[in-house]
């Protein structure tokens, strides 16, 4: 069963996203490898400054978000905003949400890579124990409505933990 909210037959829309990415250089610019910085930032009009870089394995800065951590956060972020609208939907109320997410990237050996699995784990606590099943069966339909898992050639799994609220 697929479930496909707000969404009627050869009805699509088309949505644009802008962002804008801004390398200062370093005083010598690309001379070599070694020589220039990957420290850089992304912006979105009205919205905070993230600072980026590569990862420490490619002469990143480790203090800033490398673009495999921002993959890997799109993908968790996606999957969390459609789990937790299906369960409002579905009448599951959620109290707090968290996801260790992991992601397995592979390096050729002429340096190109791409990721081969990301892996959600989701802790979820839901109001009461009467929602648990539903809790958890809304995992997969999310998955299937994900913007983001939906773009990318490459297995997303994920392994829910769906709990309680204890009563006092």
């Amino acid at each position: 069963m697929v479930f496909t909210p707000f969404i009627f037959p050869n009805m699509s829309k088309t949505h644009v996203f802008k962002t804008n990415i801004s390398w200062q250089g370093s005083p010598n610019g690309t001379i070599s490898y070694k020589s220039y910085s990957r420290n850089h930032t992304i912006s979105v009009e009205n919205k905070p400054t993230i600072p980026a870089s590569s990862d420490v394995t490619f002469r990143g800065d480790a203090t800033r978000y490398n673009p495999e951590e921002l993959m890997i956060a799109s993908v968790s972020s996606c999957h969390m905003l459609w789990y937790l609208h299906l369960c409002a939907d579905a009448g599951v109320i959620v109290l707090d949400y968290n996801d260790a997410a992991s992601g397995k990237m592979l390096e050729e050996e002429d340096g190109s890579g791409r990721f081969t699995e990301i892996m959600l784990n989701p802790m979820v606590t839901v109001q009461d124990a009467s929602m648990l099943v539903k809790a958890n069966e809304l995992h997969q339909q999310a998955h299937q409505l994900c913007f983001i898992a939906n773009s990318c050639n490459f297995p997303i799994k994920h392994s829910p933990l769906i709990l309680a609220e204890e009563k006092q």
